[in-house]
């Protein structure tokens, strides 16, 4: 399972470093500690964290976004039956969903706490993931 520095958690909840480093203090998010000493956070334990507190999150001020209908997040939810997936992301306060092939889920890997975007065309949710 993916963990997130605390950078990159920032990122996908929409806040500062700071505002995450103050969640981790307070114990509303958990992290460890690795063998460096950098704090990173367990991607099922941020995914938890995003789906169960979204109005906690408060987005900072952001000066421009040029992408459109394009919301980074991370994977809170993957129900699966025989043939459809359906996938929930969080991303900073808001929740989408998605119904997808069982195939693309699969072959994408998502998970709870997987890092994947939501790009909404019209009334279709389409799932991507970042370049690592």
């Amino acid at each position: 399972m993916p963990s997130y520095k605390i950078g990159e958690a920032a990122e996908l909840l929409g806040v500062s470093v700071d505002s995450v480093r103050r969640l981790a203090d307070s114990g509303k998010l958990p992290t460890v500690r690795t063998l460096g000493g950098q704090r990173v956070v367990d991607g099922r334990q941020l995914a938890r964290f995003m789906s169960a507190a979204p109005s906690e999150i408060k987005p900072e001020t952001t000066i421009g976004r040029s992408a459109r209908n394009h919301f980074p997040g991370m994977v809170t939810r993957v129900v699966k039956d025989r043939v459809m997936a359906q996938v929930e992301i969080q991303s900073g306060t808001h929740r989408l969903v998605s119904l997808i092939s069982r195939e693309a889920a699969d072959e994408l890997g998502l998970a709870p706490g997987v890092r994947a975007a939501a790009v909404v065309k019209a009334t279709n949710v389409i799932v991507e993931l970042p370049e690592s």
